[in-house]
């Protein structure tokens, strides 16, 4: 039980359909701003909302669109150079977890110096941002418009690079739905099943508490009413607007109570594959959960009572088996894969993998200490 907690969020938070018009009111330095996005939000006219405010206001802006799936430290420094030489002063970053994650590395190197090496591990970053960041977030999974991390790949050492720090918190995220509904289906279910992930981990993290536990529980089961909902029908207004506050509830919930397992093995093989983040963990999560379900049957059957009605002749174990089902199904329905083998991961990489996947922050967070041993046998079991 916990006895004692804090909770701290530092993001301030505008919600709703339509709700990109905030920016019109934010009362923050906008002179000239610095828009962080990729090529795809680009094209899909949808730094085009962003762009008729600023020409509205009159200010002036610099489109950086070089971000990259799984966005690599070099990228960060790269921007965070042409940041300088456009002599900006605010960033708004547009899209999914890749630009937002590297506009929060471009204001640590920008306020800070160096380069975004530098600044992996916890807590590295010593001074507080001088750049306020605005975030719009253009899917519904990393929650990374609220948290105090952000991800980058190292392709020379094979890893993943996390920055995590208060001071990498946005100042404001804008979330509105509007911004998701042409997210293609497989993006839609690779980003959904990501944010439920984050609320199962969080939600049996060793440091889970009951702020993130009732957002964690909430979000999981939003997840579950309404991924699938989203996949195969993306105009689905209600569906968006559910999944877009399922992943705000869950970057807020996993922000203090942190991950586990399935992170820290998605981590370690997009370090040896490119492979999307969502894609690895919807591979990965249903195993992981099964093997967590003996140290913390007693949440699995509090998720299950939460998805499903009538389950008072259900015994705590089998409630925690059907969540593991429920999501098995829930993975499949939305067409996502189920082998390693079918994102591009070679056997022999199976047990570099396993040894990487140790030497992620979360992995001491999840309810099992897992040794390599075990981990290489779950790798073994869904190659």
């Amino acid at each position: 039980m916990t006895e004692s907690f804090q909770y701290h969020l530092p993001t301030k938070i505008y919600f709703g359909y339509g709700k990109t018009n905030e920016l019109e009111n934010l009362q923050l330095p906008m002179r000239n701003v610095f828009i962080v996005t990729d090529k795809a939000i680009l094209n899909a006219g949808l730094v085009e909302y962003v762009l008729k405010i600023l020409k509205q206001k009159d200010v002036r802006y610099h489109v950086y669109d070089q971000v990259e799936p799984d966005p690599s430290v070099e990228t960060v420094d790269k921007a965070a150079k042409a940041f300088k030489e456009a002599e900006c002063d605010m960033i708004i970053a547009i899209g999914g977890g890749s630009p937002i994650d590297t506009a929060k590395g471009i204001r640590v190197v920008a306020s800070n110096g160096g380069s975004i090496r530098d600044y992996a591990g916890v807590d590295l970053v010593k001074a507080p941002p001088k750049v306020p960041l605005v975030v719009l977030p253009t899917t519904s999974g990393t929650g990374s418009e609220v948290t105090i991390f952000a991800v980058f790949s190292d392709w020379i050492e094979k890893r993943k690079v996390t920055v995590t720090s208060s001071y990498l918190a946005p100042d404001v995220a804008i979330v509105d739905p509007k911004l998701t509904m042409t997210v293609p289906p497989f993006v839609t279910a690779a980003t959904g099943i990501d944010a439920f992930a984050h609320g199962v981990e969080t939600f049996v993290s060793r440091i889970a508490q009951p702020v993130s536990d009732a957002l964690a529980l909430s979000a999981m089961k939003t997840v579950y009413t309404y991924l699938r909902r989203a996949v195969y029908n993306g105009k689905d207004k209600t569906a968006r607007i559910k999944m877009a506050e399922a992943s705000l509830l869950a970057g807020m919930a996993f922000n203090q109570s942190f991950l586990g397992l399935t992170h820290a093995i998605g981590s370690a093989v997009s370090g040896h594959v490119h492979v999307s983040h969502g894609v690895t963990i919807g591979l990965l999560l249903p195993s992981v959960m099964k093997y967590n379900m003996a140290a913390r049957p007693d949440k699995y059957a509090q998720i299950a009572r939460v998805f499903h009605q009538n389950t008072g002749h259900l015994s705590e174990r089998k409630l925690a088996e059907r969540v593991v089902e429920d999501i098995t199904e829930l993975r499949n329905d939305i067409g996502l894969p189920q082998k390693l083998r079918e994102v591009g991961v070679k056997e022999e990489q199976l047990e570099p993998i396993a040894e990487d996947s140790l030497k992620s922050g979360m992995w001491q967070f999840n309810p099992i200490q897992a040794p390599k041993e075990d981990i290489y046998k779950l790798l073994k079991e869904i190659f």
